[in-house]
């Protein structure tokens, strides 16, 4: 076995034990700082299948940005763990059952690149070597001329997914403070505080029979 063979046996192993502590974790900070450590696994196996870009893009888009997001949210919101997990046996079975349809429905999909009994050379181009190929240049013209469309429609759900949830914040409930953006920015600093004159304290004078009375007490 090969160093590489090995690293890729030691990161899948990681991989996987990180994914099972994601779903396992009664914390669910803890949750989404193994699923950073799932997603660091992935981009590492595909360093090793010579897909840099990939990789590349799984660190900085979904750790760097989406699961530093999640994370925040999670602190942030501060989740009662015991009124979590109620009601979870209740919901296990439908939720056992779309798992397996959805590990079935994946199955289907990629059984077919497992039978693949060679390693798939990518052609030369112009005279150029194949291993002179920019596997960003070839995935971008995939993108863009087998998959133009589901592209299209992805980037205009992502775009309506936008929208709606500046909508949502932007609305105005009962049961929250809204403050309009536009007063924010013209108050000036007189209508942030204001300044009260309240006269001087004074000293309280002491009655002499409520004095004599405690004289007496302590007597």
């Amino acid at each position: 076995m090969d160093v590489k063979t090995g690293l890729f046996y030691f990161f899948s192993i990681v991989l996987l034990f990180a994914a099972f502590r994601v779903i396992t974790a009664r914390n669910p900070v803890y949750a989404v700082l193994y699923l950073v450590l799932a997603f660091f696994q992935a981009a590492a196996i595909w360093i090793l299948l010579r897909a840099e870009f990939l990789a590349i893009v799984l660190v900085l888009v979904y750790v760097g940005a989406v699961m530093v997001l999640f994370l925040f949210v999670v602190m942030m919101l501060d989740i009662n763990l015991d009124g979590a997990r109620t009601g979870f046996w209740k919901h296990f079975p439908l939720a056992a059952v779309v798992g397996v349809l959805i590990a079935l429905e994946m199955a289907a999909v990629l059984i077919g690149g497992f039978r693949v009994s060679e390693e798939p050379h990518a052609p030369a181009l112009l005279g150029q070597a194949a291993t002179q190929i920019s596997n960003t240049r070839e995935l971008g013209k995939v993108l863009y001329t087998q998959y133009l469309y589901p592209l299209e429609i992805a980037a205009a759900i992502l775009l309506v997914a936008m929208i709606a949830a500046i909508a949502l914040t932007l609305r105005q409930r009962k049961d929250s403070k809204y403050l309009n953006p536009s007063e924010q920015i013209r108050v000036k600093s007189k209508d942030r505080m204001t300044v009260l004159k309240m006269a001087a304290t004074k000293i309280t004078k002491v009655d002499d029979a409520a004095t004599v009375n405690t004289a007496e007490n302590k007597s």
